[in-house]
């Protein structure tokens, strides 16, 4: 496949995010065609990555002095005793802001190492190589970083651009099945907020998309990071447009934080049962019609993806995800701000709902 490139110009940053095969053998190349240069870099590696692919991005990058810090992702390891002990290397190098750190793992890597190189020093150069179909198409764009503590996900954290995003297709033929389904659910949150034409083309070729098979991975991934940039540059710091993003978050990420993080539910999981919810908690309100619902439903349904609440968790589980829901930080009230959805292709953002309309919501979605 030929290489696609990506500008993405914001107020603070520009950036080319690169999708193709076999990127990671040509860093230095890539790195050279975007001019960015550095001296010393440090790599924050997941642990799951392939030793033989840790040892082709070495290769590539030989001419630089590097240092290798591997962390284990999960939700629960993206706290700041880790950001301490990224800090405490990069202190301990004597690293300088021209210097680079590069993330090379799925979201939960990217956001502690982009929010590491913000803290450090007020910001060194930062190099994003995402490899999962999640980071690729949602987290690596748009510079949020964060970290999750006791009181919920992501509550600590900052905006910060990367210098670069390579997206190496190559990664994905590793993943289990599971990972590529999470990435699908932001892929599918996309093509609902943003355009309906991508949505028809996904209920069309969904199963193809899932198989990771070419040409049809490429232009979702390529179709999904036009969908995000042209928010997140009308929109850099989430004071309005950028909101649309959270559709079904609310939800997800209440989910995640009462099953505390665990492997029972990921990320991606979570966004799709959240969807879900605000599909239905639309519909309820009279917001959604329900032609547009029944597709989405339908196409939920039909590329398989997990839809039933009650499989994870029980109405004792109600007072749990409802504190987590108030907890959210699009909050500035005593009032749920959910993102919600009018059609396909048309979200709403800043639906404000008292707590006891989301309590009635919440117990007829876990008991039906």
């Amino acid at each position: 496949m030929k290489t696609i490139k990506l500008k993405i110009n914001t107020k603070t940053q520009q950036y080319s995010i690169v999708i193709g095969s076999n990127l990671v053998s040509n860093i230095s190349k890539i790195l050279k065609e975007n001019s960015i240069n550095f001296k010393q870099c440090l790599l924050i590696i997941d642990k799951n990555i392939s030793k033989i692919i840790v040892s082709k991005i070495k290769k590539s990058l030989n001419k630089k002095k590097l240092y290798v810090h591997f962390f284990k992702a999960s939700e629960i390891n993206k706290n700041l005793n880790n950001v301490n002990k990224i800090l405490e290397v990069l202190l301990n190098k004597n690293f300088s802001r021209e210097d680079c750190v590069i993330s090379i793992g799925g979201g939960i890597t990217g956001d502690i190492s982009s929010f590491s190189a913000s803290l450090f020093k007020r910001g060194l150069k930062f190099i994003n190589i995402p490899t999962t179909l999640l980071s690729q198409v949602d987290s690596s764009i748009g510079g949020k970083t964060g970290v999750n503590t006791k009181y919920g996900k992501n509550l600590i954290g900052s905006f910060y651009q990367p210098d670069l995003v390579i997206s190496d297709i190559q990664f994905l033929k590793t993943l289990p099945k599971r990972e590529v389904v999470c990435g699908y659910g932001e892929i599918l949150k996309h093509s609902l907020i943003a355009n309906k034409k991508f949505f028809y083309f996904l209920d069309k070729n969904s199963d193809k998309i899932l198989n990771l098979s070419s040409p049809f991975i490429e232009k979702a991934i390529h179709e999904s990071c036009k969908i995000k940039k042209s928010v997140v540059e009308k929109d850099e710091k989430e004071k309005g447009l950028r909101k649309i993003l959270n559709f079904g978050h609310t939800f997800a990420h209440a989910y995640e934080a009462s099953l505390g993080y665990s492997k029972k539910l990921n990320h991606g999981e979570a966004v799709i049962l959240g969807i879900k919810s605000a599909l239905n908690f639309s519909v309820k309100n009279n917001l959604l019609k329900k032609n547009d619902y029944n597709s989405i439903i339908n196409h939920i349904s039909k590329a398989n993806l997990p839809s039933k609440l009650k499989k994870f968790f029980k109405i004792k589980d109600l007072n749990k995800i409802l504190s987590f829901m108030i907890k959210d930080k699009k909050n500035n009230s005593d009032k749920i701000n959910l993102v919600l959805l009018k059609k396909i292709g048309l979200p709403v953002i800043n639906k404000e709902y008292k707590k006891d309309s989301l309590s009635k919501f919440m117990t007829n979605q876990l008991r039906n």
